[in-house]
């Protein structure tokens, strides 16, 4: 098993520990077996050991318990931990096992947290487990609420299936999702996937990290390292739907807790307390958490930002930019492939035209280009570069995976086109003969294939739609509302058109005007282009307009985004709007006017300036996606696992302490 189960440096040798097959029904007895599962420094205390006798057969998602039944695997199967062959004898390893946790019982001293750190030694920015709270009320009834969070080891883990590398396994010993950081190549897909903010994505090491439910101890009869560092007692841990001695209830849910829907966690929760009817966060995230008639709390919008509107262009730079680019140019490439092609298909006469001319070789290569720098902008995201290869690793499940495969397909379908028309391209074939020497057409006569040009880029048209579907489905994340809606595909498929249907014109209509074609040509070009342009716009406006509607009626995170859009970035974002609006009324009298005139120098430049506007909201739109999102994630702390926080240290200085827990701005 590929997992990052550390042994303590300190020891060198054998020490005793704690095997469940060894031991009375006393914990307390000494042990006399030796194992090196996990390498024991002091006495543990009677709380510290598991202690289930039964358990349910399902639990309460109707998902069996007795993971065993459910793989081809053997029951008794060496889990590798610290690269050890043996078998832990603990008599529960099949079952799912999960945390429990009471939050009457939680002081926020944070021992879970340092516990968990010092076993897996994290650096500062780094936590496994984290701590916050929600508050409400007031003085003297004022209220405040601990959670502590980590993996949650759930029943339908949505970053093993998003994990582009395959670095998450579901394991039938104990249920525990466990991850290989050495495999991961630190996209961070799985840090958006998950509500629980569980995965880590280290920015020095560039890799994501997480918690290991401590199966090395687990193996030997012993809770995770946090549960047996409880102060409170607010921690407990085993076979999952088994609840704890002295307990009430088995929640799955509790206020500040994302839906359980999502991914079936494999936490349960005890909460008695009465809290009002609101409970705020108090890091800088717009969300709070209100009561609702059926008793449970659901995230609303917490205005913390007031309602003045700013512009705050610089704030739109983030380091998620190489996906601006990424995004941007693989759509624009995608576009100008084919929308030339497909139009010839359709049997428009200058794209006929067009496509068995020198100049869609160029086109092709254009594109091909595009798509080549959009794939290296991906890869300069991930934090080991040199381990792009694994990104295709997934494609059973993981929509990152068939998104790049996707693309990557249709670059080299360009690229076999290009190859194929090179015997056909005359001016290429004559200028390389009169300054080379070389006779391209004769050296490339096996690629002279009548019609394979066409095959090629038909391959090519379908792999790039392909991509692009799946580059929207990376998108639709439920563990992220603002991205989870139409307005994700509509703006992506308007990019794809608008922006192809620009860097198409501007090969298209030079090359026209240098072959002599007549105005009637001319027009016909610039009014499918036009119109291909034009229905860019539109899907893209239709896609905003939805966005708004459905964002201003929503409580939730997404609507907390949308609530960021029009407040901190309200200016940029209705200077955006106004221009795509502004845009589309332009573009549709310049297509009458088209339809109606003659073509002449100042019509040539009005399509200009609507393309340079279009590119201009299209980049603004862009950054605004990737900046505004809010996860459904757990409350941080006020200080700590604080995006506002972070960023006051870093203006004052203070997160040049290594010790501060404030990550470096790097991926």
């Amino acid at each position: 098993m590929n997992q990052e189960l550390k042994k303590s440096p300190a020891m060198d040798s054998m020490v005793n520990s704690f095997d469940p097959a060894t031991m009375s029904d006393t914990p307390t007895q000494a042990p006399t077996a030796q194992s090196s599962h996990w390498e024991i420094r002091t006495q543990e205390q009677d709380y510290a050991f598991l202690s289930d006798k039964e358990h349910a057969i399902e639990n309460r998602y109707g998902k069996r318990i007795d993971l065993v039944e459910l793989t081809d695997k053997p029951k008794n199967r060496s889990m590798f931990i610290n690269e050890n062959p043996e078998v832990g004898s603990n008599p529960n390893r099949n079952k799912q096992h999960g945390f429990f946790f009471t939050a009457d019982n939680c002081i926020g001293c944070h021992a879970c947290e340092a516990a968990c750190s010092e076993k897996n030694e994290n650096p500062a920015h780094i936590a496994f487990r984290s701590v916050g709270y929600v508050e409400g009320g007031s003085y003297p009834d004022y209220k405040r609420m601990n959670i502590s969070m980590a993996c949650n080891h759930c029943d339908d883990p949505v970053c093993l299936k998003g994990c582009p590398t395959r670095a998450y396994t579901k394991h039938a010993e104990y249920g525990a999702v466990l991850q290989d950081p050495e495999t991961c190549f630190g996209c961070g897909y799985c840090t958006w996937v998950c509500p629980y903010n569980a995965p880590q994505l280290d920015p020095v090491k560039g890799r994501v990290s997480k918690c290991n439910m401590c199966v090395d101890r687990l193996e030997v009869g012993l809770k995770p390292a946090c549960v047996s560092a409880c102060v409170g007692n607010a921690l407990d841990f085993g076979v999952i739907e088994n609840t704890p001695k002295n307990r009430e209830q088995c929640k799955t849910s509790i206020p500040g807790f994302p839906d359980p829907e999502i991914t079936h966690p494999n936490i349960r929760f005890q909460q008695t307390k009465t809290l009002p009817d609101d409970m705020n966060r108090t890091d800088s995230m717009p969300v709070k958490y209100h009561k609702d008639q059926d008793g449970d709390y659901r995230p609303v919008i917490d205005q913390k930002a007031g309602k003045e509107k700013h512009w705050h262009l610089d704030k739109l730079s983030s380091r998620e930019n190489p996906l601006v680019l990424f995004t941007l140019f693989a759509q624009a490439a995608f576009g100008t492939f084919a929308i030339s092609f497909l139009a010839a298909i359709l049997g428009f006469d200058v794209f006929v035209r067009f496509f068995h001319s020198d100049m869609f070789l160029p086109l092709t290569l254009l594109s091909l280009a595009m798509t080549a720098f959009a794939l290296l902008m991906s890869v300069t995201h991930l934090g080991k570069p040199m381990r792009f290869y694994r990104g295709f690793n997934n494609l059973r499940y993981s929509p990152m995976a068939r998104e790049g495969f996707g693309l990557t397909l249709f670059t080299i379908g360009c690229g076999i086109t290009a190859l194929l028309l090179i015997p056909h391209n005359e001016w290429l074939v004559t200028t390389v003969k009169q300054s080379l020497g070389v006779d391209l057409a004769k050296l490339l006569s096996a690629f002279a294939v009548e019609n394979a040009p066409l095959f090629s880029a038909s391959f090519a048209v379908v792999s790039g739609a392909a991509g692009l579907y799946y580059m929207n489905k990376c998108y639709q994340i439920k563990a992220r509302p603002f991205w989870h809606h139409i307005q994700t595909a509509t703006a992506f498929s308007g990019n794809s058109l608008s922006l192809g249907a620009i860097i198409s014109g501007m090969l298209l209509l030079p090359t026209l005007t240098v072959q002599n074609a007549t105005e009637h040509e001319l027009t016909q070009a610039l009014i499918v282009l036009g119109a291909v342009f034009i229905i860019g716009l539109v899907i893209e406006a239709i896609g905003l307009l939805k966005h708004n509607y459905d964002m201003n009626r929503s409580s939730n995170e997404g609507g907390a985004a949308h609530y960021i859009q029009c407040t901190t970035f309200g200016k940029s974002y209705l200077f955006r709007n106004t221009l795509l609006a502004l845009n589309l009324v332009f573009t549709a009298t310049l297509l009458v006017m088209t339809l109606n005139t003659e073509l002449s120098s100042g019509l040539y430049l009005a399509w200009l300036i609507a393309a340079l506007i279009c590119t201009l909201t299209s980049v603004i739109g862009r950054a605004l996606f990737y900046v505004l999102v809010i996860p459904t994630t757990m409350p941080g702390a006020f200080f700590w696992k604080n995006k506002a926080f972070e960023q006051h240290a870093r203006d004052i200085g203070l997160a040049d302490n290594p010790a501060t827990g404030v990550a470096p701005l790097a991926h």
